[in-house]
Parts: C-alpha cells; sequence; structure tokens
C-alpha cells in the first residue's frame, strides 16, 4: 500500500492505516467502506460542497470546555493505541515505538503541511502537534454545543478531522475558522479547506457567512479539489464518557 504523509493524510484520509482497509483516496473513485459501513462516498468538488454549507452566525461560547469532547486522544476505534499515536504513526516517518507498535518515540515529519518544513517528533519533548482541523471550540460554536456526548466524542478522535503539525505553526491558528486563520504554507491551503468542508458536511455543522465566503474564495482557485471521505462514525462507543 502506498503510504500518504502529511498534507496528503487529510487530501486522502486514511482509514486504512487505523483499520487495514484500502486507502480511500479522497473521492478519486473508492469503493471502500465508510463510516457505519456504509460505502464511501465517490468524491465530488469540494467548492460545491463549501457552498452547500447551512449558514448560521456563531453561536456564544458559553459552557465550552475540552471535557466536554471526551479525554483526549481516546480510543475510539478499540484497536488499542491512543487516537494521537495512531495519527502520528500515519503521519510521520522512520517511526520508530518505546515497545510494540503503539506509542510512538521518534519520527519525522518530512514536510509539515501547515508550514511546509520539516520537524522531528520525539516523545516528551515534541515539537509536533495533533490539529483538529476542524477546532472543538469552533465547532462547539456552530453546532456541536447542542449534541450528545458520543458524537462530540467522535468529532474529537475522528482522523478525518486530525492532522500531525508543527506546533509553533498551530499554536498562532488558535480555535480560528478558514475566515480568521489559513495556513502560512499556501501549497496547502486548498487542501486544508477542503478538509474544513469535509469535517462539517460529515457532522452537520454550519458555517457563519464570512467563513463560506472565505473557503469559497480558497477553493475557486482550485476548482478540481476533490472532497476527503472517510474516518469514523460520527457516534462514539458508549463505554466512552465526556464531562
Amino acid at each position: 500500500m502506498r503510504r500518504l504523509r502529511g498534507g496528503a493524510a487529510i487530501a486522502a484520509v486514511l482509514l486504512c492505516t487505523l483499520t487495514g482497509c484500502k486507502d480511500d483516496l479522497a473521492g478519486n473513485g473508492s469503493t471502500e467502506p465508510g463510516p457505519g459501513g456504509t460505502p464511501a462516498a465517490t468524491g465530488g468538488a469540494a467548492l460545491a460542497a463549501a457552498d452547500a454549507l447551512t449558514v448560521k452566525g456563531r453561536a456564544p461560547k458559553t459552557g465550552y470546555e475540552r471535557e466536554k469532547f471526551g479525554t483526549a486522544w481516546a480510543d475510539t476505534d478499540s484497536n488499542d493505541c491512543d487516537t494521537r499515536d495512531d495519527i502520528l504513526k500515519r503521519d510521520l516517518e522512520e517511526v520508530r515505538f518505546t515497545a510494540g507498535k503503539c506509542k510512538v518515540s521518534y519520527g519525522v515529519l518530512e514536510s509539515d503541511p501547515y508550514s511546509g518544513k520539516s520537524v522531528t517528533y520525539r516523545r516528551g519533548r515534541s515539537q509536533v502537534d495533533i490539529d483538529h482541523v476542524v477546532a472543538l471550540s469552533d465547532a462547539w460554536q456552530k453546532g456541536a454545543k447542542y449534541w450528545d456526548a458520543s458524537k462530540r466524542i467522535a468529532l474529537a478522535n475522528d482522523p478525518l478531522n486530525l492532522v500531525a503539525v508543527d506546533a509553533s505553526t498551530n499554536r498562532s491558528k488558535g480555535d480560528g475558522d478558514t475566515a480568521t486563520w489559513l495556513p502560512p504554507n499556501k501549497a496547502y491551503r486548498c487542501t486544508y479547506v477542503a478538509g474544513q468542508v469535509a469535517v462539517k458536511r460529515k457532522y452537520g455543522l454550519w458555517v457563519t457567512a464570512a467563513e463560506k465566503s472565505a473557503m469559497k474564495k480558497v477553493l475557486a482557485t482550485c476548482p478540481g479539489q476533490k472532497l476527503p471521505t472517510g474516518g469514523n462514525p460520527t457516534k462514539a462507543p458508549e463505554r466512552f464518557r465526556a464531562g
């Protein structure tokens, strides 16, 4: 199986890395099962998907806490590895483990999607973050506040919404949406925005008018951009709880 890293991991969400299935190449004709065992979408233009997103105003951030999305990096896919290590294994090269095949001790992000530079990961003093492409706080203000806990936990641990990136660049993002933050690496912006569109469509999150306008402006520069598909089901197993 061809291994796709960094920016390609969002464009072609590698559910296969976590479950052993084939790559879902972001709408390039895959018929592998998607969430809940249904056929994965064959894709379609990200621009059209962005245009179809529901527009509403941003709700207040009142009540938001990280704990509302469950314990960080919960093993919702039940593969005995936490979500953070799953994404590190997917996105890094030259991966080494502390023991077994779960806890990543070392790896190289050969081309960080956000900055374009090479970044080395070392456990305990990492320069690599696992970013939520759609920030959890942003999701809270655009629909997630009204979900049950299982759906919020699913969003927080869905590989479709996660990517390994340079920590220092990621910290500048905060909980920004497309209207307020884009990766400095301009070559990755279409892929990044398509990833946000895919997550918001999958989970039924809305966008603000300014956000949709910004999404369409970016995607208009790459009208052939496909929409990533796949990831985990939108409901976490019942054993998981959120605060």
